[in-house]
């Protein structure tokens, strides 16, 4: 079916409007919001297009930003139909019946959002959106876990004919597999944000495009995942769709924010997941009877990798190569003392790592039952948080302290900094303030990326058979966080715009 991909496009003037228009040049469709806009000209905006162009002028009531009178609204709507554009979109619910029939449905798209969740009634919503004549039926609701997105898939035919095009959204970070893949839903397009993102979980034309290659995914295409909580800063997907485009395999990675393991079982089940990273905070709680777990997974206790065999999961853990990966060479690990901050799924995996090169690990956590439970799994110790100045040679960080966009904040001051080789598995920003004050009080740093990219290649590995080409990862991992530093500079520079 190959969907097409529309890009979602605002601003104040017909101008702006038009400009903005026309910058969205990878996108095969456009949608102008008329009601972002003081006041704008039917003509101006349609005349010169490239792509075909969805006329939408949302009233508050709806979500928008129009609060002019209905009979305005509808005027300007009938208008851009006048005027030649491809659809106009109209809310179902807004007295919009005789636009539809004067039209006979044709090029007008009927849209419904919840912006609360799910409706009980969605199945019957659809319907009686369906019996109206209008060409196009639209409906998007926020969901809150992966599996109400299969309610959403089996509202209508996965392959939409003339008599039933649709278009289905799941909003919020639950719902991007519902925008990133359009055809398993039916839908005849999807949306994406041009410059600003003005529905939930929407993301921009760039990621779609390059990140996750949305025009390429089909029915028939492989799903593979990162099952986590948040996602949004995550690098997993940027590497491996780009391993999965370079090795030329009909494969797609793409970001499952779970609200538990069930409700992330649910969604592999009914979408055929043929395997997952796993991140924070799942890397325990995933080890589920329905998982066969590797020896080492099961030292660790905590798994960061599940692909499907015969029809089994499957999991391991490459956490621990990983780690050790970008330590070699930098520090002699045997008698070494290791301090771990932190103690989750990522600080077992180390611990685990460390303890095979005959380091004394110490977990030093704010919950100290959970860090005797971790010290445990290689017979360390554990200790108060923060450690005491002098009591390691390496100091690991697991925590997220220091994440974008808390970039301020360390999970130690500069001056406990006193051992050797400061190791942050933070991965963005690259250099954090932890390993900033580390380096200044002379110490050795490590940042986060390196451990990142070398557990990807190995779980890569693992699903296909195949490694990566070498540096692939690294680099296209370093290509999108220079977008991600781009995009936060860019929308830093557009609010204070707006509030000059």
């Amino acid at each position: 079916m190959n969907a097409k991909l529309c890009a979602t496009v605002t601003g104040a003037t017909t101008d702006a409007l038009r400009q903005a228009r026309d910058r969205a040049a990878d996108a095969d469709m456009v949608e102008l919001r008329l009601d972002y806009a003081d006041e704008v000209d039917i003509d101006g905006v349609l005349s010169d297009r490239r792509v075909p162009v969805i006329v939408t002028c949302r009233p508050t009531w709806a979500g928008g930003q129009f609060s002019g009178s209905e009979e305005e609204r509808f005027r300007l709507l009938a208008e851009a139909l006048t005027r030649g554009a491809e659809f106009i979109d109209v809310e179902w619910g807004s007295g919009c019946a005789d636009l539809i029939e004067r039209h006979r449905g044709r090029r007008v798209v009927l849209s419904d959002h919840d912006f609360e969740g799910v409706p009980d009634d969605i199945e019957q919503r659809y319907q009686s959106m369906r019996a109206t004549g209008a060409q196009v039926v639209k409906l998007a609701a926020r969901v809150g876990k992966l599996s109400e997105l299969i309610r959403l898939r089996d509202l209508a035919p996965t392959s939409a004919s003339r008599e039933d095009v649709h278009v289905v959204i799941g909003m919020g970070p639950a719902g991007l597999p519902s925008r990133l893949l359009p055809d398993h839903f039916g839908s005849a397009w999807t949306y994406a944000g041009a410059e600003m993102q003005v529905a939930p979980g929407q993301l921009d034309v760039r990621r779609m495009v390059e990140e996750f290659h949305v025009r390429r995914a089909g029915i028939g295409t492989e799903l593979f995942g990162v099952l986590g909580s948040p996602l949004g800063h995550s690098l997993s997907p940027i590497m491996h769709n780009t391993g999965f485009a370079e090795t030329g395999r009909d494969a797609l990675y793409i970001p499952l924010e779970a609200a538990d393991v069930d409700d992330f079982e649910s969604f592999a089940d009914a979408f055929d997941l043929q395997g997952a990273s796993v991140t924070a905070p799942f890397k325990e709680a995933v080890m589920t009877s329905r998982v066969e777990t590797d020896e080492i997974g099961r030292r660790v206790g905590a798994v960061n990798t599940l692909r499907k065999t015969g029809g089994r999961w499957e999991g391991t853990n490459t956490d621990v190569a990983g780690f050790l990966d970008p330590l070699d060479g930098r520090l002699a690990l045997k008698g070494c003392r290791a301090t771990i901050l932190g103690a989750g799924g990522a600080a077992r995996g180390v611990a685990v790592a460390l303890s095979t090169k005959g380091a004394q690990v110490t977990i030093s956590a704010r919950q100290a039952e959970r860090a005797e439970t971790v010290a445990s799994l290689v017979g360390g110790a554990n200790s108060a948080f923060p450690p005491v100045a002098g009591s390691w040679d390496l100091l690991v960080n697991t925590t997220p302290l220091g994440t974008y966009p808390n970039v301020d904040s360390t999970p130690l001051s500069a001056a406990a900094l006193d051992g050797t080789l400061v190791y942050d598995l933070v991965y963005n920003p690259p250099v954090t303030r932890l390993l900033s004050d580390a380096e200044a009080a002379g110490c050795q740093v490590v940042g986060g990326l390196g451990m990142l990219v070398a557990q990807a290649e190995r779980q890569f590995a693992w699903w296909t058979g195949t490694p990566p080409a070498q540096d692939l990862f690294r680099a296209a991992a370093e290509r999108q966080l220079g977008h991600k530093r781009d995009d936060a500079h860019a929308s830093a520079t557009k609010r204070e715009e707006t509030t000059r």
